[in-house]
């Protein structure tokens, strides 16, 4: 299913190819998750959080962060294109874990300047995973 319009922010459609860089179609990807099923790793919820900063999913981006760190509110750049993303390493995150780090690599565009953000996020398991914050 293709994610709502938000100005300035690209729709994904179902057989286009993934944006954080699985190499399997957004439906079969990060679109179940943006949907509301939870990711069984972190690494699986470090994906659509990606996706969510390229499609402009706030909201999506706010359910998934821990409460103690989460901000009160998110608001995205459209003019910010995020090109890839890389999976560097991780540890734990697994689904029998309680906490994961995914370290990665996300490439963006900001008024034709390009820029990388280098993160190694932490992750929690509660009942779901949420990203808790990183270190860049």
């Amino acid at each position: 299913m293709p994610l709502p319009d938000r100005s300035g922010f690209p729709v994904l459609q179902p057989a286009e190819r993934c944006p954080c860089r699985s190499g399997h179609p957004f439906a079969e990807c990060c679109a179940p998750f943006l949907g509301g099923a939870p990711a069984p790793t972190a690494v699986q919820l470090m994906r659509p959080r990606y996706t969510a900063y390229v499609v402009g999913a706030t909201a999506y981006l706010l359910a998934t962060w821990h409460p103690s760190t989460r901000p009160a509110s998110l608001e995205l750049d459209p003019n910010l294109t995020w090109r890839s993303l890389e999976i560097i390493r991780t540890e734990g995150g697994g689904p029998l874990d309680r906490e994961g780090v995914v370290e990665f690599a996300a490439r963006y565009a900001d008024e034709g300047e390009r820029g990388v953000l280098h993160e190694t996020s932490r992750f929690v398991r509660r009942d779901r995973w949420q990203y808790v914050d990183g270190i860049a």
